[in-house]
């Protein structure tokens, strides 16, 4: 292993806090990464990596290393971009919520990897918020406001909030035609991932946003079973419009209340403060501002 490649597993090695997560990353047996790293190591003279049995960490040394390497390979990747035009190489490893990338990124990734056929991706889905850095994220996918985050925020787009039920919940309950028609209505529960709380429905009335918390009787966090829930006649429930043209469009769940939306939802794209963009990630990110607003 030479020394750029020494570099780029130490760089993983850091990220992951894991060899045997950086070996799987770089596809190089666990036993090879460690070797690697011990002469790496013993060639610069001083130890980079402090080992216990659940967790590698650098040691102040290999934090300073670490930062200069990722900035040395991050150079070396624009030269050879440079040298090969638009072709870029590596492992982009991205994570997205799976309705968002069902949304915006399958249907278009043909086209993207055609485009750079050297270009490997590990799309991760969930919930949950993760540590971009220590998780060994490029870059993660988000809907909704960012509060007090470390790090970049890139925005691709606002989606539109509309209110929705089914067909036979609305022939039970009536049509609203204001908001304030919606007394003897239902909605179903959506729970804050960052609160726990149920989050009220909301409409712009004359240039003004009025909450509502309607009865309910089941709370979720999934939006998949949000919308589920909706088209089984459960309620009133409230997502971007995109997401559901298709139900839309099949007489599945009807839109409610159209003169008064909803505030709006951020689509914004988060990286490191401190990582140099590397061209893999620059032109992944170019990408998705390319391909989302439209969607939106």
């Amino acid at each position: 292993m030479d020394k750029f490649d020494s570099m780029r597993l130490l760089v993983r090695v850091v990220e992951r806090r894991s060899f045997s997560a950086a070996a799987s990353d770089l596809g190089i047996p666990r036993s090879t990464a460690t070797t690697a790293i011990k002469q790496f190591e013993e060639q610069v003279g001083a130890r980079l990596l402090q080992r216990t049995t659940r967790h590698v960490t650098p040691t102040l040394e290999g934090e300073i290393y670490y930062q200069r390497a990722k900035a040395i390979l991050a150079e070396i990747e624009d030269a050879e971009a440079a040298l090969t035009g638009d072709e870029v190489r590596g492992l982009l490893r991205i994570e997205v919520h799976g309705p968002m990338a069902r949304m915006f990124i399958l249907p278009e990734l043909p086209a993207f990897l055609a485009r750079h056929p050297a270009l490997t991706l590990y799309i991760g889905e969930g919930d949950r918020f993760v540590d971009v850095v220590r998780e060994g994220y490029d870059c993660v996918i988000r809907a909704g406001e960012i509060a007090d985050s470390d790090l970049i925020v890139r925005r691709l787009g606002l989606a539109q909030e509309r209110t929705f039920a089914s067909p036979a919940y609305l022939k039970r309950h009536g049509t609203p035609r204001t908001p304030d028609d919606l007394e003897g209505h239902e909605m179903i529960g959506f729970a804050s991932s960052r609160t726990g709380q149920v989050l009220p429905l909301e409409f712009m009335v004359a240039n003004e946003i009025r909450t509502f918390t309607l009865p309910y009787r089941i709370t979720v966090t999934n939006s998949e079973t949000y919308a589920e829930l909706a088209r089984l006649d459960f309620g009133l429930m409230q997502a971007p419009r995109h997401r559901y043209a298709e139900d839309i469009a099949n007489g599945t769940l009807v839109e409610v209340l159209p003169d008064y939306p909803s505030t709006t939802m951020p689509i914004s794209v988060l990286y490191p403060k401190s990582r140099q963009l590397s061209p893999r990630v620059r032109v992944f990110i170019d990408w998705l501002v390319e391909i989302v607003a439209p969607k939106l």
